[in-house]
């Protein structure tokens, strides 16, 4: 079982224990209770459920929670250090905390919050019904498969054993559990736990790794099984037939499917408990001839058969901008990589050209710097008066296709330029990290005097958010031994300043190679120094997760640049690829800087919880024109919503929506930019809330 409810040994009420996220949550009851399992079902998708008698129930750690009536209306979203009374009626409690909680009994009732818990004390003694989900963000087990195509299909068949409902509700982030991990081995073996839902669809492709690939977040997302076929198509047990074919091709097609898939489900589920004004489904449902209420009762296949009856260019526009393309090496080396993709929802393309040269680009950025260099010019970050041949150890790159999602990835040999570099060594290691307690640890090394600007601007951004526990530790200098002992100790998050050579860090005593480490233990990083690729590689393969590095040299100026923006960025939300992906706008040597490893990776939360951006255009004296474009993070995955706060706006929005256009005037634009700080772009300017005067 993914979550186990029992009783409390120690004290009365129940134990929450979560499995997969190895998480514990802790009910109190007034008295011992015997949990009996559900004899009735909730409304929502629940990994467990009992049956407790009890006159008052306290929750612990709730961040926050919402009240439902028996149809699933919300009555009430409480506040902490709040009291309230509700009379006679049937009542659903659903908390957000260590797991996702439902409570359900009958009134009357009060609820009381402190700042940690909540109470439900009833009247008299009630029957209380208690489920439980986990968020699912790991992996519950791992899947064998061989480098066969037949059985990667029977092994991408079983992904789907971690959605929450096939209902549209599925377009919600919290809803995809995490897909098993796959493993590459000598025989395929699917472990007896795994149970996948019977959605009445399946996915045929030819046997071959590449279009196996391609459609695995399709089939993940439907809940399809992955079979052989000559022609790709999707096809249902009801003899619905859907060729995965197009004018644009295989894999455009299978992009377009999950995309218009997505967003109608999105537009449907509002007809169930999440009914919001979503801003996407008021501006196309005049124009669309569905029935919304018919689509969300409809059985899956039946719901999908309608769904692609609609012409894309109806709501193509309307699409949020998908948070992942990635571009996959069709071998046995990319199939560990996969489900970690599969739970970005990502776009997956085969590249065509999987051979990494040293691209053109590349190369006559390289040729300006030899040239500004030999004429006395900008200083790098690296050794001077190194030799043109020496610089061939800078790693081969490769340009993916571009893409207009948010991110991409490239999965296979080679440094990409444009795109993160997904590692399979970096998802594990990911999955190896236990829950951490204390404050968030940042450690910044300044190793070169000549660069104290950017030491400077780290040491005034991180830790600057009075309401996050952050420990930022500086140092300048480091001999090699200090900075070993840095990079393995347990910190959260390494910003290194200074130079790097083909041995390793250059320290005040010499170098250390980080290949000559036996472990490292820091979770994020930031190496901005001249290449600083292979030593970023080194560290994921000696322990960290996810950083930042570059292809070769940068000029220090822009080298500043980058790093000034990227702390900013960091401290406010951001994760790494979407960082870096605003950051490198700021500097021409931005397209030196990649993300390896996993470009999830974050330090902090926006303080609305989604970080966002304002592009900002001054129409007249009062006037302003701003698209808010927000960002994925964390748990706020491909479906999740957010609610502009401007002032006479109440619709919420999809992240990454394109639509999210305000009018505003210099009142209301002042409100939004004093909530919290983000970054702007203002014309072709970029800049910060707090410094935009108006």
């Amino acid at each position: 079982m993914t979550v186990s409810i029992r009783a409390a040994e120690d004290d009365t009420g129940l134990v929450i224990e979560d499995r997969i996220e190895q998480r514990q949550c802790r009910l109190r009851t007034d008295t011992a209770v015997s949990p009996e399992p559900a004899t009735r079902e909730f409304a929502y998708p629940l990994d467990g459920a009992v049956t407790v008698t009890a006159g008052r129930l306290r929750v612990e750690e709730v961040p926050g929670a919402l009240l439902r009536d028996g149809d699933g209306d919300v009555l009430a979203d409480f506040e902490h250090f709040s009291e309230r009374r509700f009379p006679a009626g049937e009542y659903v409690f659903e908390v957000s905390g260590p797991v996702k909680l439902y409570v359900a009994l009958s009134g009357p009732m009060t609820v009381a919050l402190d700042a940690v818990t909540m109470t439900i004390t009833a009247d008299d003694p009630t029957e209380m019904l208690v489920g439980a989900r986990s968020y699912h963000e790991r992996p519950a087990t791992t899947v064998t498969t061989t480098d066969d195509p037949h059985d990667l299909m029977r092994a991408v068949s079983a992904l789907p054993s971690a959605l929450k409902t096939l209902s549209p509700e599925r377009s919600f982030p919290t809803l995809r559990g995490h897909p098993p991990e796959l493993a590459v081995g000598e025989e395929l073996h699917v472990p007896e736990m795994l149970t996948t839902p019977d959605s009445g669809l399946h996915v045929e492709v030819p046997p071959e790794l590449g279009p196996v690939f391609v459609v695995a977040p399709l089939a993940y997302y439907l809940g399809a099984d992955v079979r052989p076929g000559p022609v790709p198509r999707l096809v249902g047990d009801d003899g619905f037939e859907h060729v995965l074919d197009s004018r644009y091709g295989f894999e455009r097609e299978v992009e377009r499917v999950l995309k218009q898939t997505f967003l109608l489900d999105c537009l449907t589920r509002t007809e169930g408990i999440y009914d919001v004004p979503l801003h996407e489904r008021a501006a196309v449902e005049d124009g669309l001839d569905l029935d919304f209420a018919a689509l969300y009762d409809a059985d899956p296949t039946d719901r999908l058969a309608r769904y692609l009856d609609v012409p894309f260019d109806a709501v193509s526009a309307y699409v949020p901008q998908w948070k992942l393309t990635a571009h996959v090496t069709p071998d046995a080396d990319s199939v560990e990589t996969l489900p970690f993709l599969v739970d970005d929802l990502a776009v997956v393309r085969t590249p065509a050209d999987r051979e990494p040269t040293r691209n053109r680009s590349q190369l006559a950025a390289i040729e300006e710097f030899t040239r500004t260099r030999a004429a006395g010019g900008v200083a790098t970050r690296s050794r001077a008066g190194r030799a043109r041949d020496e610089e061939t150890w800078s790693p081969p790159v490769i340009e993916p296709e571009s893409a207009d999602s948010i991110e991409q990835a490239w999965v296979g040999p080679g440094a990409p330029v444009g795109a993160s570099k997904a590692l399979p060594q970096a998802f594990r290691n990911r999955l190896d990290r236990g829950e951490k307690e204390g404050d968030v640890e940042i450690v910044v090394v300044c190793n070169d005097d000549e660069m104290l600007d950017e030491h400077e601007t780290a040491r005034g951004v991180y830790g600057s958010r009075e309401e996050l526990p952050f420990e930022v530790t500086f140092y300048e200098d480091l001999t090699t031994d200090r900075l070993a002992i840095v990079l393995e100790s347990e910190v959260d998050y390494f910003h290194y300043i200074g130079h790097i050579e083909r041995e390793g860090f250059r320290c005040s005593d010499g170098m250390l190679d980080v290949r000559e480490l036996d472990a490292v233990a820091m979770d994020t990083f930031f190496l901005n120094a001249c290449t600083s690729y292979e030593q970023g590689m080194a560290l994921i393969e000696k322990g960290a997760v996810g950083g930042i590095v570059t292809l070769d040299e940068v000029i220090n100026s822009g080298a500043i640049r980058v790093g000034k923006a990227m702390s900013r960025l960091l401290n406010r939300g951001f994760p790494l690829r979407a960082g870096l992906n605003i950051a490198a706008e700021r500097s021409i040597v931005g397209n030196q800087y990649i993300v390896i490893g996993d470009g999830n990776m974050d330090i902090a939360h926006a303080e609305s919880l989604i970080p966002n951006l304002l592009e900002v255009n001054q129409t007249d004296e009062d006037t302003y024109d701003v698209f808010y474009r927000s960002y994925y993070a964390g748990r706020l995955g491909v479906g999740t919503m957010t609610r502009p706060n401007f002032e006479g706006n109440d619709e919420h929005y999809l992240i990454g929506s394109p639509v999210a256009d305000f009018t505003v005037d210099k009142q209301s634009l002042r409100d939004f930019l004093s909530l919290e700080v983000i970054p702007l772009q203002i014309g072709h300017d970029f800049a910060w809330s707090d410094e935009f005067s108006f």
